[in-house]
């Protein structure tokens, strides 16, 4: 097979950059005990903030209470921005990718305040730091994902009208950012470069699933309407292509997979219809048929 992990180190939000040469010396052993590459430990995930439906997503605005008044709570700040600057630029330096939890608005400005500071101080390193969930985006944030080479990783399977969503966020939250949750066509129409991954096993790996979501916004529009409007809908395209080659590209793959190209190594999964063919609507009526992994076939649902 012709797996590759890339593993992603924790950085202790109580501590500092005392934590730096351990991480360092994780990162080593590794890459000694597997001289192949296919495992590496290059990535080092900081959580900037917490998540919105127990108010700890760090927003530029309060949440409301329960009655629709703002309370005098934006969510957390794991990390203080000055602090997340100088760990991120020392992080940078040290040559790791910065793989950030960041949901929130405020969250998303210090993350890429911090990937700013880094490119200040060190020149563009190339470590493809990325910004995971990005559920709320300033509209002033959108273009900085461009300017600053951060990349958007993805979760297109929650960017749509569900229980958690409109029972413990959208009621406490600014009623102007119902449009520009998940803002996954601000990004694409801005350029920037988006990866996408599941954050399984908090919900599903399929990614078929997910495409179909990026691309509708609901699970069926004839029953639940499109979350954010068409404006945030993803071309089918874009959401293979962040599947596929932004994955790739976001994990330092993009050499040798992530696209059918000569040269590239056979990593293949082939599903039952052309989707470009058929209604945006039936992506999930999609099916795997046969699953190649270098040049191997390990799947063929034809000999189940």
């Amino acid at each position: 097979l012709t797996m590759r992990v890339v593993g992603a180190m924790w950085w202790e939000r109580d501590g500092g950059l005392e934590q730096l040469d351990s991480l360092i010396a994780r990162r080593d052993r590794i890459a000694a005990a597997d001289p192949t590459g296919r495992v590496r430990a290059s990535s080092v995930k900081i959580m900037v903030d917490g998540v919105a439906e127990n108010f700890t997503a760090a927003l530029s605005e309060p949440y409301r209470d329960s009655a629709g008044h703002a309370t005098d709570n934006s969510g957390l700040s794991f990390i203080p921005p000055q602090d997340l600057q100088r760990f991120v630029t020392a992080l940078d330096d040290a040559g790791f990718q910065v793989h950030f939890h960041a949901l929130g608005d405020r969250a998303v400005t210090g993350a890429l305040d911090a990937i700013e500071a880094a490119r200040t101080a060190n020149g563009d390193r190339g470590n493809r730091h990325h910004l995971a969930h990005v559920q709320v985006i300033s509209s002033t944030d959108i273009p900085r994902f461009v300017a600053l080479g951060a990349i958007a990783n993805l979760q297109m399977l929650w960017a749509t009208h569900e229980e958690q969503l409109d029972e413990l966020t959208i009621p406490f939250i600014e009623p102007g950012l119902v449009d520009r949750l998940y803002p996954f066509g601000e990004l694409a129409q801005s350029g920037a470069m988006l990866a996408a991954g599941s954050d399984w096993p908090v919900s599903t790996p399929d990614p078929l699933a997910a495409i179909h979501i990026g691309v509708n916004r609901t699970p069926d529009p004839a029953t639940t309407p499109a979350l954010g409007g068409v404006q945030q809908r993803l071309t089918l395209a874009d959401a293979l292509t962040a599947y596929t080659w932004g994955s790739a590209f976001v994990n330092g793959l993009d050499q040798e997979t992530g696209r059918i190209e000569a040269g590239y190594l056979a990593d293949l999964v082939v599903i039952d219809r052309n989707l470009f063919e058929f209604p945006t609507e039936e992506i999930d009526r999609a099916g795997v048929r046969l699953t190649v992994s270098g040049g191997r076939v390990v799947y063929d649902r034809d000999q189940q």
